[in-house]
């Protein structure tokens, strides 16, 4: 017997009889053409996608640009050391772990617009003003104001990602929405390159100019986010009343996602506690979760000590800036590539084992050389290790949301991804250590193991769902293939 629809299956046009478990549609449930859905698609992508790429580009910036003060006496303007800079790095990352699972369940509450809107303006104004911090308390306290501030919005964007766009489009719109946080990081040392010569204007250091025109920036944006992102899939109108599709596109814009996944309609506006305990309990996300915090921390690490190690290679510290982004830009390509080959073939586990795998290479290259007095070769394998440092990341978070069971879990889920991926700069932000520099021997030893702690990981997480398949079509020969884990 049918089950009764829900009162959003209602309003979309798809009950639970008419829903394929196999994610495909069917001629008589699709009322439109192919070359409907691929306008509205890139309609959504200058919308839906520009909006919270944009916003990810400020985060980062705001995230990272600390970084590039190093090379404007930072730490002796403020008074601080290098560990308590690295503290406070750990600050950082722990006030974003600290919040995201409540961040979460308030924006499946309130929406996208208001939620992630208010948190780009609130971490703005804190990245503007941390511009007067002078001391290690005043420090500290800023960066776990900021990572408080930022917690959220990641997982929040991830999520709201796949509100919008169908499961085989999501890795690809996941490695987009992470051009901002790595597009931020190829213009952060540009940028900086140009501000840092600000020192002396106005009586600050050029360090202070750097946060109080990238905070401001960042203000902008979220004024921009709260006035023009639309509320939802059905009913995709700003705040603002501003009108982007007529009823022909809200039709298939809303019907085209549940029918590719009928778990992604909000039966109700709360995330439940069964939701919240079957993500929380799922023990296949463990490789997942290791395989973030050990392969990323390199990443968190780089964030804040590139400039610096190519300062150390006998480059110009205001031109090292600028030298460390190469590797982010090539970062751009990988990036895209890997969302657009894994959502292509389907398959997300072994491009993400592909990807650790070519890190892992480099990683080793940087371990073997750091004692070479060839500062090209060294200059050369920093560049192309962060070039693959983070590229397998989206496609990793892609893949934990397919196969989550319902609209809450995906959204805790996804929480628990980005947590996993702040705990890493937890890790990060003390792998480099005053005493072990220039070199850095112990730290770049630490890196090669925990990169290849994260490609283990992959490799069990890959083996796992193929083995938990098998199990299910022994014993359920006929079972659909939308039944079986993706990997």
């Amino acid at each position: 017997m049918a089950s009764t629809p829900t009162f959003e299956e209602k309003q979309v046009g798809v009950s639970t009889e008419a829903s394929h478990s196999d994610g495909y549609q069917s001629d008589a449930e699709r009322d439109w053409s192919d070359d409907e859905e691929k306008k509205l698609v890139r309609k959504l992508d200058f919308l839906v996608m520009a909006l919270l790429t944009l916003a990810f580009f400020a985060l980062q910036i705001d995230r990272g640009n600390i970084g590039n003060a190093l090379t404007d006496n930072f730490l002796k303007d403020v008074g601080i050391t290098q560990y308590q800079f690295n503290v406070g790095q750990q600050l950082l990352s722990l006030g974003i772990v600290l919040l995201e699972i409540p961040s979460n369940i308030i924006l499946y509450k309130l929406g996208p617009t208001i939620w992630i809107g208010a948190q780009i303006i609130a971490w703005g104004l804190v990245a503007t003003f941390q511009a007067f911090q002078h001391g290690l308390g005043p420090y500290l306290a800023t960066r776990l104001l900021l990572g408080l501030c930022e917690a959220g919005f990641i997982p929040a964007g991830l999520y709201t990602i796949t509100r919008w766009y169908k499961r085989d489009e999501t890795s690809k719109r996941f490695s987009w929405f992470f051009i901002g946080n790595m597009l931020a990081g190829a213009c952060t040392g540009l940028i900086a390159y140009g501000i840092l010569h600000m020192r002396g204007v106005r009586g600050l250091a050029g360090w202070q100019w750097l946060f109080l025109i990238e905070g401001i920036f960042t203000i902008v944006i979220g004024i921009l986010f709260i006035t023009f992102f639309p509320k939802s899939p059905s009913n995709p109108v700003s705040i603002m009343g501003i009108r982007y599709f007529n009823d022909r596109e809200i039709h298939i814009l809303s019907r085209r996602v549940l029918l590719d996944d009928p778990s992604k309609i909000h039966t109700h506006t709360h995330i439940s506690r069964a939701e919240i305990k079957a993500a929380l309990t799922n023990w296949r996300l463990i490789p997942h979760v290791l395989l973030t915090i050990s392969a990323l921390s390199p990443a968190s690490t780089m964030m804040s000590y590139a400039p610096t190690l190519v300062g150390s290679f006998g480059y110009g510290k205001l031109r090292a800036n600028a030298m460390a982004s190469i590797g982010a830009w090539i970062l751009l390509i990988t990036n895209i590539t890997w969302g657009f080959v894994s959502d292509k073939y389907k398959r997300r586990g072994p491009m993400v084992f592909l990807g650790l795998l070519i890190y892992w290479g480099f990683q080793l290259g940087n371990r073997l050389a750091v004692t070479s007095s060839n500062p090209h070769l060294r200059f050369g394998l920093l560049v192309v290790s962060i070039a693959f440092g983070s590229n397998w990341h989206p496609v990793n978070g892609s893949w934990m949301a397919s196969n989550a069971k319902s609209a809450g879990e995906r959204s805790i889920t996804l929480a628990i991804f980005i947590m996993s991926a702040n705990t890493s700069g937890i890790v990060g932000s003390q792998l480099f250590q005053a005493k072990d520099s220039p070199l850095y021997k112990t730290g770049w030893t630490v890196i090669l193991a925990l990169t290849t702690v994260g490609l283990v990981m992959s490799a069990i997480a890959n083996v796992q769902y193929y083995l938990l398949n098998k199990k299910k079509q022994r014993e359920q020969p006929n079972v659909n293939v939308d039944e079986l884990y993706k990997y």
